[in-house]
C-alpha cells in the first residue's frame, strides 16, 4: 500500500537560512508532521555542502520553532561529509520514524545530487519545493509570508560590509536585482554570494533577537556577521492561516502539493 502523502512524517535539512526555513514552512503548510530538524555542524568553513556562519545559532532557532534538532558534527571534508549526513538521516529515521527529508535547495546541482544520493541509500524520500523557482519571486514571497531574514555573510563584488546584518526587505531585494543586472549576482545568493539567517516568521513560536554582534571582513567584498549574543523573545501566538498573497510561487495549497519529490526507488 502506498503511503498517504497528506500524512508524511518528515525531517528538514536545516541550516537556519532563508531557504531551509522556507522549505520547512512549505512542509508545515502541507499538514505534514515535521518531526525534527537536521543540521550539519562543519568544522570546515570552506565546506561545499553545508552552511557554516553562526551555525551554533540553529539550536536556538530550533527552540524558537519548537522542533527537535539533530546536530551532527562533521569535519566538512569533501565527499566524506556525506557519511556524516547519512548518519544524521538514519538517526532521524530510527528516532523520529521519518520517511522523507525536506531540503531548501534552489539551484545547486552539486548539493542536490548528493542529498538525493544519501536519501536513496537511507531509503528516504526527498522533497525540494524551492528547486529551480524564480529567485526574485521567492525572496518576495518570503517577505510576503512574514519572514524576517538578515544577511550574515557576503562573498561577491557589489556586496560590502553594510550588507552584513541587513534585513532582506523590498529595498534590499531591489538592490540585489540591480547587482544581478550589473554583476550577474544571483539574487538569492545561489552562487555563494551571501548566506542568510531567519529570525522570525509565521512558524516561529518565538523570535530571535541579536543582542550583540560584530562584522569581520576578510576583503572589501568578503565578510561575516559574527553573532556574540542572541536571545529568544516572546511573541504573539503564530498564525498559520493561509493567505492569498503567500505561497503562490511554491504552489502551496491546503490539499498538499508534492512539488519535486524523489522516492528511494526512483
Amino acid at each position: 500500500m502506498s503511503e498517504d502523502p497528506l500524512l508524511m512524517n518528515v525531517a528538514c535539512l536545516f541550516s537556519g537560512g532563508k531557504d531551509s526555513t522556507f522549505a520547512l514552512y512549505w512542509a508545515v503548510q502541507q499538514g505534514w508532521d515535521v518531526r525534527c530538524l537536521i543540521t550539519l555542524k562543519s568544522s570546515n568553513t570552506e565546506s561545499w555542502m553545508f552552511h557554516t556562519p553562526n551555525i551554533s545559532s540553529t539550536s536556538l532557532q530550533a527552540k524558537a520553532l519548537g522542533i527537535p534538532q539533530i546536530l551532527q558534527p562533521t569535519k566538512g571534508e569533501k565527499e566524506e561529509e556525506l557519511e556524516d549526513l547519512k548518519k544524521a538521516f538514519l538517526l532521524a529515521k530510527k528516532k523520529y520514524r521519518v520517511t522523507g527529508i525536506v531540503v531548501g535547495a534552489i539551484l545547486s546541482d552539486y548539493q542536490q545530487e548528493r542529498v538525493n544520493r544519501v536519501c536513496h541509500d537511507a531509503r528516504l524520500k526527498t522533497f525540494s519545493p524551492l528547486w529551480h523557482k524564480n529567485q526574485a519571486l521567492l525572496l518576495r514571497e518570503m517577505i510576503s509570508c512574514g519572514f524576517e531574514i538578515i544577511i550574515q555573510s557576503i562573498a561577491a563584488e557589489g556586496l560590502t560590509e553594510e550588507w552584513l546584518g541587513r534585513r532582506i526587505d523590498a529595498a534590499a531585494i531591489h538592490d540585489l536585482l540591480a547587482l544581478q543586472k550589473k554583476n550577474g549576482l544571483h539574487p538569492a545568493g545561489e552562487g555563494g554570494e551571501f548566506e542568510s539567517m531567519a529570525l522570525d516568521g509565521p512558524i516561529f513560536q518565538k523570535r530571535l533577537v541579536i543582542a550583540s554582534a560584530e562584522t569581520k571582513m576578510e576583503a572589501p567584498h568578503t565578510g561575516v556577521l559574527v553573532i556574540k549574543k542572541i536571545e529568544l523573545e516572546k511573541k504573539a501566538l503564530p498564525k498559520l492561516a493561509f493567505e492569498a498573497n503567500c505561497g503562490r510561487v511554491l504552489g502551496i495549497s491546503k490539499l498538499g502539493d508534492l512539488a519535486k519529490a524523489r522516492s528511494p526507488e526512483g
